[in-house]
């Protein structure tokens, strides 16, 4: 029986799938903060100080690898920070992290986009800062590539540059929580399921970014990720 609704409801938010003409729908967007540590200490942090803290964007946030996109409106600071992206298949809530990578459907290069300005403002004020990371056109993703071809990348370079030159460059070993600990993580605060994307954490070298430029990102074996911004 079909389900009537007051007015139709809105497209999936989906991925692209590498070799595949199926995309992989999104369900929630989780992004680990300060997780490599050059960049927690550009951000004026001690590294692995606290626990991993974590934050979320909304599904419909995701961009295609290649679209061109507004630019943000209320900042004068807006940054990109380069990410792996972990897809769940399957979830649950407290999961071992020697069962955490079971979860995992794939894995696909990401960009974080933050109003940097925002967010410090909101932090210095004690206010939650879900605006600054949550926004239309905040997490642009490249193409999925499967675990099940590719293996957990655990090492590897992540590299992001805008207008073709390097911003920010590291490895995923310079992780600080790896993925089985940062999904066991996150399973504690909520149940984890399919369509689930998991942001990371970026290196350092983090910054601010104009209308009309374009930012490329890739992760060794993982893939790519670009964008630009309208002029």
């Amino acid at each position: 029986m079909s389900q009537d609704f007051v007015f139709p409801p809105s497209p999936i938010p989906s991925v692209a799938v590498a070799g595949d003409t199926r995309r992989f729908p999104v369900r929630r967007i989780f992004c680990v903060a300060l997780n490599y540590a050059e960049h927690a200490r550009e951000m004026g942090k001690e590294p692995g100080a606290e626990p991993p803290f974590f934050f979320t964007k909304p599904a419909d946030a995701v961009v295609a690898d290649g679209a061109t996109i507004p630019f943000p409106s209320l900042t004068k600071n807006l940054h990109h920070e380069i990410e792996l992206v972990a897809a769940l298949r399957s979830g649950g809530q407290n999961i071992p992290p020697e069962c955490a990578l079971d979860c995992v459907y794939g894995y696909a290069a990401g960009i974080d986009l933050t109003r940097r300005d925002m967010q410090t403002a909101a932090r210095n004020s004690g206010k939650p800062w879900d605006f600054s990371k949550g926004f239309d056109n905040s997490a642009p993703i490249g193409a999925i590539r499967r675990a099940a071809e590719i293996g957990h990348p655990a090492k590897g370079r992540i590299a992001l540059s805008v207008n073709g030159a390097l911003r920010q460059q590291g490895d995923l070993s310079d992780m600080i929580s790896s993925l089985p600990q940062i999904i066991a993580a996150i399973s504690t605060y909520v149940a984890l399921a399919p369509g689930d994307l998991i942001f990371t954490g970026t290196p350092s070298g983090v910054g601010a970014m104009q209308p009309g430029d374009r930012a490329t990102g890739e992760i060794e074996g993982v893939g790519s990720v670009g964008f630009a911004f309208a002029g």
